[in-house]
């Protein structure tokens, strides 16, 4: 094997060859989970009204303190009868129009309510309790720039701005293909040697978790015929993620089989653990991943690559991977010749975030895995990461 590319540069080679996917017009309400393809602007100010922050009285705070005139009672949804004059006052529901004429509202509790007249005790400032007219957002402000990807706040904020539908990036199409001939469906009975066959469903549940469209193909034996014909069909679509097949052993077919499909190898092999073998390419505007067969192998390469390739076909300003912070409860001895991820679970302490080391960190347990909840960044070097620093994590919540 050549030089093991480095992580960040095996990542820079994936990420500058992604082009974004059109954009197409969506409802708000199948919004979340897309990502904008322009800003989404305010329909409407908002609050499109002055309104009450609170269950009161509207009062001009001039008149304050003193006794005043309740003249009209203001219920949410329905407009002031008219505008506050000097020595008046308005019951008010929060979310109520404000009155012309007023220009603060004084909570129920502080006053002395004689049904057709209200005492005030101590004077009331101007804008208490007032929400302003397009306080919140101005119409045509933007309410969510182009490249987020919107979740239940950015959905709420849009609906609350009178926005209707958005323009978001089409979903990516990603084919999805583990190879093996060991490999069998759960629920079938296993022969000598062989495997229930995972990766196809993690990948498949992990795409459509980051907005793409993901098309499980059934998995195929270490067939040159049976690949091939898999392979091309797979191609068609805007990214291919295989499974197994890309290392160096005599059946490992699928790196040959794409070459000579015309699929351009970008690179093969980065110095990361697990994980090594993988390899990416382009046939066109089609993103090629190979990723290892080993479960947890293909899980840590779709989280540093494909996650972030997608994302960035959806236009997401920011693709990531996004790395958040935490302590180590355990001390990690570090790998001289690759950066290595680590499943830790985390846990909240006095301290802040912590994390905790999995028992059995070999590439192919995945069951030992499904307890993690984190993949703890060791950067390659000497010595050992120690109890209680400072790491980088990605998170597989």
């Amino acid at each position: 094997m050549a030089e093991l590319l480095s992580l960040a540069e095996a990542q820079a080679r994936v990420l500058e060859r992604v082009t974004p996917l059109p954009s197409e017009r969506v409802g708000i309400g199948e919004a979340v989970g897309r990502v904008l393809a322009e800003d989404a602007l305010a329909a409407v100010d908002l609050p499109p009204f002055p309104s009450s922050a609170m269950d009161g009285f509207a009062v001009r705070s001039a008149d304050t303190p003193g006794q005043l005139s309740v003249v009209a009672r203001i219920a949410a949804g329905v407009p002031a009868p008219r505008a506050l004059v000097a020595g008046e006052a308005m019951a008010i529901a929060t979310g109520g129009v404000v009155p012309d004429g007023a220009d603060a509202v004084i909570p129920i509790e502080y006053v002395v309510d004689y049904d057709n007249s209200v005492e005030i005790s101590k004077a009331v400032d101007a804008g208490d309790n007032v929400r302003p007219r397009g306080g919140d957002v101005r119409a045509d402000a933007v309410v969510v720039p182009r490249g987020v990807r919107l979740g239940p706040v950015q959905v709420g904020a849009l609906a609350a701005a009178g926005v209707a539908e958005v323009a978001v990036a089409r979903r990516p199409r990603v084919a999805v293909l583990a190879t093996g001939t060991e490999l069998r469906p759960p629920g079938e009975p296993l022969g000598p040697g062989e495997v229930y066959e995972a990766n196809g469903l993690l990948l498949a549940t992990a795409l459509a978790a980051a907005g793409a469209e993901p098309e499980a193909l059934r998995a195929v034996p270490d067939d040159e015929a049976a690949q091939r014909a898999a392979l091309e069909r797979a191609l068609a679509a805007d990214v291919l993620v295989t499974s197994g097949g890309v290392s160096v052993g005599p059946h490992d077919l699928v790196r040959r089989i794409l070459a000579e499909l015309g699929v351009e190898e970008v690179f093969w092999g980065v110095a990361v653990k697990p994980g090594k073998p993988l390899a990416f390419g382009m046939r066109g505007t089609t993103l090629v991943f190979g990723l290892p067969g080993n479960p947890v192998s293909s899980l840590v390469g779709y989280e540093l690559f494909v996650r972030p390739a997608l994302l960035a076909l959806q236009g997401a300003s920011t693709p990531g991977p996004v790395f958040r912070e935490g302590r180590l409860a355990t001390g990690v001895r570090r790998n001289a010749q690759r950066d290595e991820f680590v499943r830790a679970r985390t846990r909240a302490s006095e301290d802040g975030l912590t994390l905790e080391p999995v028992a059995g960190q070999e590439s192919h347990m995945i069951v030992r895995a499904a307890g993690a909840d984190a993949l703890v960044h060791a950067p390659r070097g000497e010595g050992e990461l120690a109890a209680g620093e400072t790491v980088r994590y990605l998170s597989l919540a």
